[in-house]
């Protein structure tokens, strides 16, 4: 039986994914795991490909969704994205995207972070 947060971080990938569509993006994978990294959503935009990481809480009162990718997810999600491109042949300019979500019975509010990080620059 899954979790509360499980239910929730589902529904805000499913969120994701649809807001990307909307917007024109293709989506290539979910949930695509290299070791200990998992990307949430892999999209291509023209020539680019997107990670995204999918950040959903019900409430901002302890922060906001995205400040709780640290550096060290970024140091993964980068390592997961240079497994992904060498899996699959591909030669793409990668950008990495933050989706911000929070849910509850109240509202549903969706913030994008276009280029949110650069890893390996910090």
């Amino acid at each position: 039986m899954k979790t509360h947060q499980q239910i929730l971080g589902i529904d805000g990938e499913n969120i994701a994914t649809k807001y990307l569509i909307d917007r024109g993006y293709s989506i290539l994978k979910r949930n695509f795991r290299n070791g200990h990294a998992e990307i949430d959503i892999i999209a291509q935009l023209n020539t680019q490909l997107v990670i995204v990481e999918v950040k959903t809480r019900n409430t901002s009162k302890y922060g906001n969704p995205e400040q709780s990718v640290s550096s060290k997810k970024q140091q993964l999600l980068a390592q997961a994205a240079e497994a992904y491109l060498l899996q699959n042949d591909l030669d793409l300019i990668v950008r990495y995207d933050i989706i911000s979500i929070i849910k509850n019975q109240y509202k549903t509010e969706i913030t994008h972070f276009v280029d949110a990080f650069w890893p390996g620059l910090y």
